[in-house]
């Protein structure tokens, strides 16, 4: 949709009977048909965008839903994520732990692997005095060598100590093996295992993330269409102010025909009373510079860009450019519907106006002034502003459009005012 709908400033003039100065070529019953079913066309078009904006509000309201959905899910992936990262930071500390129980085992194992080595030294030595001096034959000899009876207890037990130290000293050497290996196994079970969670932490914790940057997009994908949507809706919201305002001006120009005719009813009755010719209803041109017949030019300049394509886009109406201070006046008899600002289209009017029964809508954008206000009857001529350059305009002009009918958002109805309105 064009974004101008929103900013566009309006104003319609329809005809009235004595003001639009007749209807050639029609009659006042076949003008006053011709309004109707204008007005009936419009009423149609105001009901068909309507139901636009009841579409585009039930698309707005869904995508609101959509993206509750969504911030719920993403509050779900926060703490999700949260949890995560504390889980890591735990599995963190405790390998950090385990590795300094390493380090720790590992200088344990330097000192059990010493004591291990120095048993091997002495049981090899041991082994060695065995099988030279034939093993239990020296405990004999040490126990024949006594003395006396006490010296041979004394012997005897200091035998069974040496033995028993053997003993000791083999049992020993087998639950230092035992427990360094059952130290080690335990550590490095316990470090993989951590490893492996922490791994697996971080795999889950990269997934989330993924998953929050999808919804991340997801959201912002959904804010766009609202955003579009709702854009949408005023733009249609928009044009069906505009139609109901084209639809007042044709109800207020059918009132204003029918008071025509009884005015003109009872004029022919007075002057065929008096039975004389003078025209009491003639009316002075307001200016010189107005022209004759329906149409007058809205302001004078030079003509700077036509009606058509160009470089960016459809042009839908003629600009006329001017450096000094120029007035803008109506092109035709009419009523003002809406005059506001736009940021778009400046200080802008619109004009509504049945010609022959025909329902004419001219625009007047980027003035500097606006002289009428909405629901004010104009005449053709009749200063309605100031040439400027508000809104969207490169350089003071006016830019002038011309549709036969009414004004709609797509601009169905904009013809090439060349030929129909004098122009520069």
């Amino acid at each position: 949709m064009n974004k101008s709908i929103i900013t566009f400033a309006i104003a319609a003039t329809v005809g009235m009977g004595t003001i639009f100065g007749g209807v050639p070529g029609k009659t006042e019953a076949e003008s006053i048909s011709s309004l109707k079913g204008e007005q009936n066309k419009i009423h149609d078009k105001r009901t068909n965008i309507q139901s636009g904006i009841n579409q585009a509000n039930s698309k707005i309201n869904t995508l609101k839903s959509q993206q509750a959905d969504v911030k719920s899910e993403m509050k779900r992936l926060d703490f999700a994520i949260d949890d995560t990262i504390t889980k890591i930071d735990d599995k963190s500390e405790k390998i950090k732990n385990t590795k300094a129980e390493i380090t720790k085992l590992q200088a344990e194992t330097k000192v059990i692997q010493e004591r291990i080595k120095k048993r091997n030294v002495l049981l090899k030595d041991r082994a060695r005095s065995y099988q030279e001096n034939g093993g239990m034959v020296n405990y004999l000899d040490v126990l024949m060598g006594s003395t006396s009876f006490s010296d041979f207890i004394d012997r005897a037990n200091a035998v069974a100590t040496i033995m028993q130290a053997d003993q000791d000293i083999i049992k020993q050497h087998e639950a230092d093996k035992v427990e360094l290996a059952q130290k080690q196994a335990k550590v490095e079970k316990d470090l993989s295992s951590l490893e492996k969670m922490l791994a697996d932490l971080k795999n889950m914790n990269q997934q989330l993330n993924e998953q929050k940057k999808e919804k991340d997009k997801l959201l912002a994908s959904l804010k766009d269409q609202e955003e579009e949507a709702h854009e949408g809706m005023m733009e249609l919201q928009e044009e069906e102010q505009i139609l109901a305002a084209q639809e007042a001006a044709i109800k207020q120009a059918i009132q204003n025909e029918k008071e025509a005719q009884r005015r003109a009813a009872e004029e022919a009755k007075r002057n065929t009373n008096s039975n004389n010719g003078n025209n009491s209803g003639s009316q002075s041109i307001p200016a010189p510079n107005v022209s004759g017949g329906s149409w007058t030019q809205p302001a004078a300049g030079y003509r700077s860009s036509g009606f058509g394509g160009r470089g960016d886009g459809n042009h839908y109406g003629v600009d006329i450019a001017n450096g000094t201070k120029v007035p803008i006046v109506a092109a035709a008899n009419g009523v003002v519907i809406r005059s506001y600002y736009s940021s778009t289209y400046g200080n802008c009017i619109f004009v509504s106006h049945s010609i022959n029964g025909q329902v004419y809508t001219t625009v007047y954008a980027h003035m500097t002034q606006r002289y009428v206000g909405s629901g004010a009857s104009v005449k053709k001529g009749q200063k309605i502003g100031l040439m400027g350059n508000t809104g969207a305009s490169r350089g003071q002009h006016l830019h002038f459009e011309l549709h036969k009918g009414p004004w709609t958002q797509d601009k169905r109805y904009a013809i090439n005012p060349v030929g129909i309105v004098p122009l520069p």
